[in-house]
C-alpha cells in the first residue's frame, strides 16, 4: 500500500506539469498570458457541474472531466487545427502518446484514472460524449472571454491563422465535433455571444 502512494504522489506531482503547461491553440494565435491546460480542466469540469443533464451521472462526469487532459503533463497540448495543411498530430497518433504517457511515467497515477481517461477517448457512454461537449464548449467560452477581454492583436498577421478572422477557428473546429443537444445548445449561445463582439 505505501508503494502505491508513494508511486501515486510521484506521478501526480509529474501531472502538476498541467498547471504550467499552456494551451498551443491560444500560444498559437498569441494570446496575452494564455490559461494552462489545468485551467481548462477546470472550465471543463464547472460547466459539467452547472450543465449536466439530471439522467446522466455527474460523480462520473465530473471525474472524467477533471481527468480528461492528465495526459498532457507528459506529453503537451496538441491542438486540433481547421486548417488541413497546419503542422499538427493527426487524432491517432495524440491518443498513442497519451496512452503510452498514461501506462508509462504517469502509471502511478494508477488504473481509475486510466480507465476514466480510456473511458472518455471512447466516448461510448452519455457522460463521455457530453464531457466531450463541454471540453469543447470550454475552449469556445475561452475565445470569447479572450474576445472580450482583448487579450490578442486580432489585426496582427498570423501565419497560423491566415483562414480565420479573430479566434473564429476554435468554433470552427469545435462545432462539428458537438454531439449532445445539451452542448450544442450551450455552444450556441456562446457562439451568438462572440459574434456580437465583432
Amino acid at each position: 500500500m505505501t508503494g502505491d502512494i508513494d508511486a501515486a504522489l510521484s506521478a501526480l506531482a509529474d501531472a502538476y506539469a498541467l498547471k504550467d503547461e499552456r494551451r498551443t491553440g491560444w500560444q498559437l494565435r498569441a494570446v496575452e498570458n494564455p490559461e494552462s491546460v489545468a485551467a481548462h480542466s477546470w472550465g471543463v469540469a464547472t460547466l459539467v457541474v452547472r450543465f449536466c443533464p439530471d439522467d446522466l451521472d455527474r460523480e462520473r462526469a465530473l471525474s472524467l472531466a477533471v481527468v480528461h487532459d492528465i495526459a498532457e503533463a507528459e506529453v503537451g497540448d496538441i491542438p486540433t487545427r481547421a486548417d488541413p495543411d497546419a503542422d499538427t498530430v493527426d487524432d491517432e497518433e495524440k491518443v498513442r502518446r497519451e496512452r503510452a504517457a498514461l501506462s508509462g511515467p504517469l502509471a502511478g497515477l494508477g488504473d481509475d484514472i486510466r480507465e476514466l481517461w480510456e473511458a472518455y477517448e471512447r466516448r461510448d457512454s452519455p457522460e463521455a460524449r457530453f464531457v466531450k461537449d463541454m471540453d469543447l464548449l470550454d475552449t469556445c467560452l475561452q475565445a470569447l472571454v479572450y474576445e472580450r477581454d482583448g487579450r490578442y492583436d486580432a489585426d496582427e498577421a498570423n501565419p497560423h491563422f491566415e483562414a480565420y478572422d479573430g479566434l473564429d477557428e476554435f468554433f470552427a473546429t469545435s462545432e462539428p465535433r458537438l454531439s449532445t443537444d445539451r452542448g450544442r445548445d450551450l455552444f450556441e449561445r456562446v457562439r451568438a455571444r462572440y459574434e456580437a463582439l465583432s
